[in-house]
């Protein structure tokens, strides 16, 4: 088995770095060392490794093969990160209809990860016929389990009445659990709410945790919301947003004309 693993990195000459000329730190190389031993959770962080490229070539069909082999051992988040090939083509064609399948695998071994993505592709309608409520439904399933994501995303179908009762008070408590799960626009949503409840130092507490990991859509929200502040607001957060939006090359021009307020998208 581990001659089998061992296959997967072996390059045909000129295809860029590989690992036994370029020595990897220290934890990198211990990850790949237990993928090589068969370890599923270590197989699919090498898989990640491989798709980033910061430590070794990026390899995208490499890094599908290693979570091939963390599947067929029945490893949930493997089957997940099949699905997020099979979206993106990754490593191999773009087909929605497989990266369905390889969710709904996912999602039937507990990963909650799986079950999120399945919800974001269902309300979407990508590979699948848009299914709102069986969004929500999945949402549901992730958030009662603690994955901070979906926690977001029932609190905007919670909080807008979409397929369900409309209840503020309970999507605010969606959001804190989000926002304290970890998830950036969780934190961003709950921010807001505070903002609009005058607790204007406990939004700007959140919108510092979130800002290291937002994406542009986020950025831009919090850019507004803090030029709104003015001298109430945070110079240094507002500077550090600024700074983030400029290495997205977005331009000034879009960061004066971008709405503030939750973002529903995940």
């Amino acid at each position: 088995m581990i001659h089998r693993f061992r296959q997967l990195f072996r390059r045909p000459p000129g295809r860029g770095r590989s690992p036994t000329t370029h020595p990897l730190p220290q934890p990198i190389a211990e990850i790949r060392q237990r993928a090589l031993e068969g370890h599923v959770l270590d197989q699919v962080k090498w898989g990640d490794i491989l798709l980033d490229g910061s430590y070794i070539s990026r390899d995208p069909h490499r890094a599908r093969q290693w979570f091939e082999i963390a599947a067929n051992a029945g490893y949930g988040p493997a089957y997940n990160m099949l699905g997020r090939c099979h979206q993106f083509g990754w490593g191999c064609t773009r087909e929605l209809g497989e990266a369905i399948r390889y969710y709904e695998m996912a999602m039937a071994l507990g990963d909650l990860w799986g079950t999120y993505n399945l919800g974001i592709m269902t309300m979407r309608g990508l590979g699948v016929a848009v299914d709102r409520p069986r969004a929500l439904s999945l949402f549901r399933k992730a958030a009662e389990q603690g994955h901070a994501k979906s926690m977001n995303l029932v609190a905007r179908f919670t909080e807008e009445g979409w397929h369900t009762r409309r209840d503020p008070m309970l999507a605010r408590a969606w959001y804190r659990r989000s926002a304290e799960g970890g998830d950036y626009r969780g934190r961003h949503n709950y921010a807001t709410l505070l903002l609009a409840e005058n607790r204007r130092e406990e939004a700007l507490e959140w919108w510092r945790r979130a800002v290291g990991e937002a994406t542009s859509d986020i950025l831009l929200a919090m850019h507004r919301n803090l030029s709104e502040l003015g001298t109430d607001g945070d110079a240094g957060l507002l500077a550090e947003v600024e700074k983030r939006l400029t290495a997205m090359n977005i331009s000034r021009d879009i960061w004066a004309t971008t709405s503030s307020g939750k973002i529903p998208s995940p």
